[in-house]
């Protein structure tokens, strides 16, 4: 079992960066966003940098991430990963902060010295207004440098979050090369929604506030082969 996220999300897009890797549906706003491995490396580049770059973050240094399954949080996960940080979702001391704007509120249980609000808006536009004490991600990622070089090492949960992964894989039937429909809702978990298809190389079609009468006509669409909703 590999136990480096960052090599793990690289073998998923290196037979094909351009073909379409993750689609997310928003039912409740109409958005259709997709992106291309090598269009969601390059959010993950860039997320990677400014951790590194911009924070001095190192490996082994904590993140807080209080985000919903959507592209964007995707992109968040991925550079956390390749930058080595680990990734917490229950509170407690952390470098870095990554929060949906209404869900500023709970900040005060993640002490941190950088905190990144994110809209989660279509075409990734920026925040409106930007909570107090924080920062817009959007804004901020974009300046950042195109292209990391994760670490050749893990970072430190990295092989048990990839096992958990694949054992979730199995059991949710994910095959080789699958193309996922996946209700958001129903599988929050990002060992379930990312990491499972990327450890089985698979496509996901993630959907967002689901109309679940739409889900069959979505799979045809999208031609997925497996749904999990």
């Amino acid at each position: 079992m590999a136990d480096n996220i960052a090599r793990v999300f690289a073998a998923a897009i290196a037979a094909d960066p351009a073909r379409p890797l993750l689609t997310w549906y928003d039912d409740a706003t109409g958005e259709r966003t997709e992106l291309s491995g090598a269009t969601l490396a390059n959010w993950v580049a860039k997320t990677a940098n400014l951790l590194v770059d911009e924070l001095a973050l190192s490996p082994g240094d904590r993140a807080g991430v209080l985000l919903p399954p959507h592209w964007q949080t995707a992109a968040v996960l991925l550079g956390c990963w390749s930058a080595g940080v680990t990734v917490r979702d229950d509170p407690g001391d952390v470098e870095v902060l990554f929060a949906a704007a209404d869900r500023a509120a709970e900040a005060d249980a993640w002490p941190a010295g950088d905190r990144y609000a994110l809209a989660l808006a279509p075409f990734a536009a920026p925040l409106r207004e930007v909570p107090a004490g924080f920062v817009d991600y959007v804004v901020e990622v974009r300046t950042q440098g195109d292209h990391f070089t994760p670490s050749t090492r893990g970072g430190p949960a990295d092989a048990t979050l990839l096992a958990e992964a694949d054992a979730r894989a199995t059991d949710l039937g994910i095959s080789p090369g699958d193309r996922l429909l996946i209700d958001a809702a129903t599988h929050p978990d990002p060992r379930d929604w990312l990491l499972a298809p990327l450890v089985r190389q698979a496509t996901i079609v993630l959907t967002g506030n689901a109309d679940r009468s739409r889900l069959p006509t979505r799979a045809h669409t999208e031609r997925t082969t497996h749904t999990l909703a």
